[in-house]
């Protein structure tokens, strides 16, 4: 009985007083510029380490499998093989992982940066991209070569805060002791002969190459008439005119 009493008590509202609230809050904020960016006609500012979408830079990655015993969702798929590789100087030969396959699931991944924070070799990057959106769910799993394609669009790391310490240099270790121990100062007899040091097989020479100035601006080209954008055809031409000039440096070693 009490509700009933409060209930009736309360006044009744008069006709057309919402309405007139509703406009009087129309004619506060139409005064006011409007803070909604247009998109998609207006791009958003994102942040360097905006979670978008996650890059892989092939030259990093050393097959550890890290990323995908890690991510909780297992999305990530890698395989590898091994192939040994003679040295140029002799010696044992030496076995290599080679990268295969790296793909990324997005349909999967929930975003949680787990696989670039475990990375040792800083392979993985975030990329601020995200439109990535597709009509068949198995495009949403990405390959090497389109992961690769995101490392274009990574920004680099912002600047310190004012005032904020910079990151102290890292320290070079400390060179290993030369003092010889008392007992060993003193041989008790004469030291056995020991037989000459072989001579130390020569290295190969490092080779350095620089990106072939005429594969660049021709794969450039290609890239800008099929359409790409300027950042991502540029990595491409780069990619291309480096692969070019080893091939020429490998053709005049040989």
């Amino acid at each position: 009985m009490a509700d009933v009493s409060e209930m009736e008590e309360q006044p009744e509202s008069g006709f057309g007083q919402g309405l007139l609230k509703g406009l009087g809050v129309t004619l506060k904020t139409m005064l006011h510029p409007a803070v909604t960016q247009q998109y998609p006609r207006v791009r958003p500012d994102l942040p360097a380490r905006t979670r978008g979408v996650i890059a892989l830079k092939q030259e990093n990655c050393t097959v550890c499998y890290k990323c995908s015993r890690e991510c909780p969702d297992w999305c990530i798929y890698i395989d590898a093989h091994k192939e040994t590789h003679e040295p140029a100087g002799g010696g044992r030969a030496r076995s290599a992982k080679i990268l295969d396959r790296f793909a990324i699931d997005y349909a999967l991944c929930m975003y949680c940066g787990i696989c670039v924070e475990v990375c040792p070799f800083d392979a993985l990057f975030w990329s601020p991209e995200f439109e990535y959106a597709e009509y068949d769910i198995d495009s949403m799993t990405h390959e090497k070569d389109r992961l690769e394609e995101w490392t274009y669009k990574v920004l680099p790391p912002p600047e310190l805060e004012v005032g904020a310490e910079a990151p102290p240099p890292p320290t070079a270790p400390a060179p290993p002791s030369t003092q010889v121990p008392a007992e060993a100062a003193v041989p008790a007899g004469p030291a056995p002969a020991q037989p000459p040091a072989a001579a130390a097989p020569a290295r190969a020479p490092r080779v350095e190459v620089e990106p072939d100035q005429e594969v660049y601006e021709r794969v450039l080209a290609e890239q800008l008439a099929k359409g790409s954008e300027r950042r991502i055809a540029e990595g491409r031409a780069k990619a291309a005119a480096l692969k070019a000039d080893r091939e020429k440096a490998g053709g005049a070693g040989g």
